[in-house]
């Protein structure tokens, strides 16, 4: 258990460029199930990535491992006994992990993302799992965090989606609407930084921004010691998309994102808040 804990602090340290901040303001064991929670959706995440080398096989091996490891019988993988015994303790319903597998794997093929409708569903299986499962570590007495947390992992992958529009489309992946893209006429074979381009991230950054918004009062449903954590986080993410704005969504030659320095301010700034009784 101590090994598999080390190797999902380790790997939370090396890759959670955004998350791990915001990991550091929780108590010793959150922040451990944090690491947990993590290593494992990291992990999904790197197989989607691996095209050329994962398979619908690989990833149905991988819910076979997931099944097994919540039954307590754990694999040759080192997440699966903190993995475990972090769902163990914070009751965390199974499903988001499958719902987790099944965003990743639809990324192993050829995707149709026609109306927002479909991208909510996608979104809501790679991102709004996530949220779902980390308020049971974070704490939460009101079922209204549920909806409130589904609406916060969205904000979170539309943001992901603007940053990485050049990317994805490396990776053959195009996630903005087709009918965004007919309604501003632009062409997903062939992104260019036009007047189209622009106006049609712009649309994107508004709706973005509004579950955000929607999204905001969940720091008040959490329980008051983890506030701080989940303000930090959702703040790093905020003021991303505030970033991309700013630079005018030049996401297709360069990667915006904010600096370590920004992010750890925004860590001290949330520990600030949190002594001086704002949350």
């Amino acid at each position: 258990m101590r090994e598999s804990y080390d190797y999902c602090r380790d790997i939370s340290r090396r890759r959670a460029k955004n998350f791990y901040y915001s990991f550091v303001l929780l108590k010793n064991q959150q922040r451990d199930a944090m690491c947990a929670i993590y290593a494992f959706m990291r992990y999904c995440d790197d197989l989607s990535d691996e095209t050329g080398s994962t398979t619908l096989e690989t990833m149905r091996q991988w819910r076979e491992d997931l099944d097994r490891a919540l039954n307590g019988q754990f694999g040759e993988h080192p997440v699966w006994p903190a993995f475990h015994d972090t769902v163990r303790r914070y009751k965390i319903p199974h499903k988001y992990f499958h719902d987790m597998i099944d965003g990743v794997s639809s990324d192993l093929q050829p995707q149709s993302i026609n109306t927002f409708e479909d991208l909510y569903s996608y979104c809501y299986r790679v991102a709004s799992v996530v949220g779902l499962t980390i308020i049971h570590i974070f704490g939460f007495d009101d079922s209204k965090a549920l909806d409130l947390a589904e609406k916060c992992g969205i904000a979170f992958q539309l943001t992901n989606i603007l940053r990485d529009v050049q990317e994805d489309i490396g990776m053959g992946r195009v996630y903005l609407p087709a009918e965004d893209l007919v309604r501003f006429g632009v062409r997903p074979t062939s992104f260019a930084y036009t007047p189209e381009f622009i106006a049609l991230m712009r649309f994107q950054a508004a709706r973005a921004r509004r579950y955000y918004d929607e999204a905001m009062p969940l720091i008040q449903l959490v329980h008051h010691e983890s506030r701080a954590s989940l303000w930090a986080l959702i703040q790093i993410y905020y003021r991303l998309l505030g970033r991309i704005e700013e630079k005018e969504y030049r996401v297709l030659d360069q990667r915006i994102r904010l600096s370590a320095p920004e992010k750890a301010w925004l860590v001290i700034e949330a520990g600030t808040r949190k002594l001086a009784g704002a949350f």
